[in-house]
């Protein structure tokens, strides 16, 4: 029997990889449409079961891409993928038109498997992954590995919690494992938050956050480890501490307002409101039926075939 262990799918991110990473020519339902991206993530799905032998998995969902908490706090965030504004939300995001129409195949695929997809309104994938990272550690239970191409999440890592990030940099064949050491070797910092709090020095621009001008990351980790969290760099700008150089001083005060939220929008939420799932690994489909329907109707049998065969193992 497996280890017990718990896979969280950033799903978005594995989707629009195999979106992109699949060419149409080769994912095409019988009508023509494209389902590139869902044989893609099924082939991803049965490639991580098999080589990680989960226990227990989730597919974690954006139930709102750019939660209004985020925008608030900085009304740049992610703004440039705003496709089209639409009154009493923070707009809708621009998606290729051909991914649009295989999201609700992807979940309607997972439903039928029995993969737990789990969102919350009001809230990213992210914040989804923080949640049951942080119920997992706060439970002592079973190890966490977070399957992501987004590097916010590698402010989760946490070797004695023992929570890792499987990065999709070089593909879901050849996964890099970020854990303590691979933070401290390749962004010098020492604990996942000490990571939140140099993103947040360093901004992002794919997620349309400022950072400070001027302050790279090279800068903001050396900044971090001197000073601890991004409130002892605070702390030392106030009290004009002599390590800090009077460029770095002026610069941190110019950005106090951005500093003052960033960390609301780079931290992911450790209490987002789920709903009740179960997330065992099926080792069954819970709809075949469903499943059968769906292979049909869309092509797919061959990666729903991979996906059932390996849960079944």
């Amino acid at each position: 029997m497996s280890e017990a262990r718990l896979l969280l799918l950033d799903t978005a991110s594995l989707y629009f990889r195999a979106y992109f990473g699949v060419p149409e020519s080769v994912g095409r339902a019988p009508d023509g449409s494209p389902v590139n991206a869902v044989r893609g993530l099924l082939d991803m799905v049965a490639r991580l079961v098999g080589d990680h032998r989960p226990t227990r998995l989730v597919a974690c969902w954006d139930d709102d891409w750019r939660p209004a908490f985020r925008v608030a706090a900085i009304p740049s965030y992610k703004a440039h993928r705003v496709a089209a504004e639409v009154p009493g939300t923070t707009g809708v995001e621009e998606v290729p038109d051909t991914l649009s129409p295989q999201v609700p195949v992807i979940a309607s695929v997972l439903e039928a498997l029995g993969i737990a997809r789990v969102g919350a309104p009001g809230f990213e994938a992210d914040d989804v992954i923080g949640t049951l990272v942080a119920r997992e550690v706060a439970a002592h239970g079973d190890p966490v590995d977070v399957v992501t191409g987004d590097r916010d999440l590698f402010q989760l890592v946490d070797d004695e919690a023992r929570v890792r990030v499987l990065y999709t940099v070089r593909g879901i064949k050849d996964l890099e494992v970020v854990d303590l050491a691979r933070l401290r070797e390749r962004y010098q910092v020492t604990s996942g938050p000490a990571y939140a709090d140099m993103a947040a020095l360093r901004g992002d621009p794919s997620d349309g956050l400022p950072g400070v001008p001027g302050i790279g990351e090279k800068t903001a980790a050396t900044l971090i480890g001197r000073y601890g969290t991004l409130d002892g760099v605070l702390a030392a700008r106030d009290v004009g501490d002599p390590g800090l150089t009077p460029t770095q001083r002026r610069r941190l005060t110019e950005a106090a307002d951005y500093l003052a939220v960033a960390p609301t929008v780079v931290r992911v939420a450790a209490d987002a409101p789920l709903a009740p799932f179960d997330d065992r690994l099926p080792v069954t489909p819970a709809d075949p039926d469903a499943l059968v329907a769906l292979a049909e109707r869309w092509g797919i049998a061959s990666s729903i075939r991979r996906v059932v065969d390996v849960l079944a193992r």
